[in-house]
């Protein structure tokens, strides 16, 4: 093996509902991902009444796990990690799959504990999404549901649960019929599955939510598909509630934005979400960036950090792309110092702050296509690569806010991030900043005070500075100029 290249490493989780694999290599302090393969094998559904897998779901098994071993072939062993979860966990005959399944694969297969998959999943959660705070993490699978609340990589509770998307569809809905009735058992069986926990988990709060499974996944490309924005609410899981029950038969679910594959696990996936939503009173939750895997593989690299997931994303993009890390914290720092002179209220989310510090930091990346159009290069760049920490509407907000950094000036329409009046302002702010660092030298910034009366700004320059920079003199008069067109009044002083 050719050592001098970035090495590779996979984390195969053989799941109660689907076997995936991923398969990535460390760039630049951040995770490639070079391949992603998912088969939906429905070993759950292989249980009978006495915890015994058919043979006809083991074979399904051993044949997905076929095309997985020829991919292991040219990765290190020591870079390989198999895990299985709850369908093999309480399993009668697991010894029978795992021992066909070692041979198959030529490594070894670990059946974690639930409370070992919780923590895994945590820590995949924590390396891929950003936040402060205490977060509430929440993974659906086939046969077992994942609950954990933490903060930064530390778990403070982990419980995993006997129930999934399989073993409800198979309880709940066995003849497949969606009714009221069908959808009220689901949701207060699985109620009763959450009661032991409800009391604990509620006394230690969190200040977010975050859902990590595929039925998370599946909630938020439907809401996408129908024009909702990407934050989860119980109104909205009630509205596809509605909108099933309007099929009649899990075989006929023709749902927009819902995937054929999902469709069978759909309403059972559902129930659960909404019992824990009800059971929690949880207010609203988003899609992490990874999990049980993700948590696999950042487990195997001893070099990840444990810091800031969307500062070392940054600098990831930053090294990778050859952007100048010196100039942009020089513009961070103004857009910083100017934001922070426009008093507390100016913006009232504190994810905005983070927002305009990200885009300052990236904002020439769209030159490393080309000076010309660079803005909606930037905009391209942003929307398509995976930034870990940053969710898909902050995503949009940053592509946003570097497709008009500079020259032609355009309000920023409402979007699920911030509010289209922070966005806005933080836009303005990232323009001023870009202008007065336009020097690149860190010596000859001005000293500059902004002040803040609601959209009204005035900004104003040592009166000697203006006399010996009339470029950018004049290039902070278009920009007045192009604020003030917008109903932004920027007054130059």
């Amino acid at each position: 093996m050719d050592h001098a290249r970035s090495p590779l490493y996979a984390a195969i989780d053989l799941g109660s509902n689907s076997f995936h694999m991923l398969v990535v290599r460390e760039v630049q302090g951040s995770v490639q991902t070079l391949a992603k393969i998912k088969r939906k094998v429905r070993l759950a559904a292989g249980l009978d009444k006495h915890l015994n897998l058919s043979s006809e779901a083991m074979q399904r098994g051993w044949d997905c796990l076929s095309l997985f071993a020829e991919r292991l072939q040219d990765i290190d062993p020591q870079n390989i990690r198999i895990v299985a979860t709850a369908a093999l966990r309480s399993a009668k005959n697991t010894d029978e799959f795992i021992a066909k399944a070692n041979q198959i694969l030529g490594h070894p297969i670990t059946v974690i504990t639930g409370e070992e998959e919780a923590c895994t999943i945590y820590q995949g959660v924590a390396h891929t999404s950003g936040g402060k705070g205490k977060r509430l993490v929440v993974d659906i699978g086939g046969a077992s549901t994942e609950l954990i609340i933490g903060e930064g990589f530390d778990a403070a509770a982990l419980t995993s649960l006997d129930m999934g998307c399989v073993t409800w569809l198979e309880q709940h809905f066995k003849d497949r019929s969606l009714t009221e009735a069908s959808f009220d058992r689901a949701i207060d069986g699985a109620k009763q599955v959450l009661t032991p926990i409800v009391e604990r988990y509620r006394s230690l709060g969190w200040d977010v939510c975050v859902g990590a499974s595929g039925t998370v996944q599946a909630l938020q490309e439907i809401m996408i598909a129908q024009g909702m924005d990407e934050v989860i609410t119980l109104a909205k899981l009630h509205r596809l509630r509605k909108q099933a029950i309007g099929f009649g038969q899990v075989e006929e679910l023709d749902i927009d934005g819902l995937t054929l594959e999902r469709a069978l696990v759909f309403p059972s996936g559902l129930s659960i979400l909404i019992a824990i939503f009800e059971q929690f009173d949880i207010d609203s939750m988003t899609l992490a960036g990874g999990a049980l895997r993700e948590g696999l593989v950042y487990g195997m690299m001893n070099t990840m950090q444990q810091q800031d997931i969307r500062i070392r994303t940054i600098q990831s993009i930053q090294s990778r792309y050859q952007l100048d890390q010196a100039h942009a914290n020089s513009v961070a720092n103004m857009a910083a110092n100017l934001l922070r002179q426009c008093g507390d209220k100016w913006i009232v989310e504190p994810i905005a702050e983070d927002m305009l510090n990200s885009a300052a930091e990236l904002y020439e990346i769209g030159m490393s296509i080309g000076f010309k159009k660079d803005g909606e290069h930037a905009a391209y760049l942003i929307k398509n690569l995976d930034l870990p920490g940053f969710t898909q509407a902050q995503k949009q907000l940053l592509a946003q806010l570097l497709r008009q950094y500079r020259e032609q000036l355009q309000p920023i329409g409402a979007q699920s991030a911030v509010s289209a009046t922070s966005a806005n302002r933080i836009l303005r702010i990232l323009r001023l900043a870009v202008i007065l660092c336009h020097r690149r030298d860190s010596q000859t910034l001005p000293v500059v005070t902004l002040d803040a009366e609601n959209d009204a700004l005035t900004l104003t320059l040592p009166h000697e500075w203006e006399a010996n920079n009339p470029l950018m003199s004049a290039e902070l008069a278009l920009e007045a100029q192009r604020q003030c067109d917008q109903h932004w009044p920027l007054t130059i002083a």
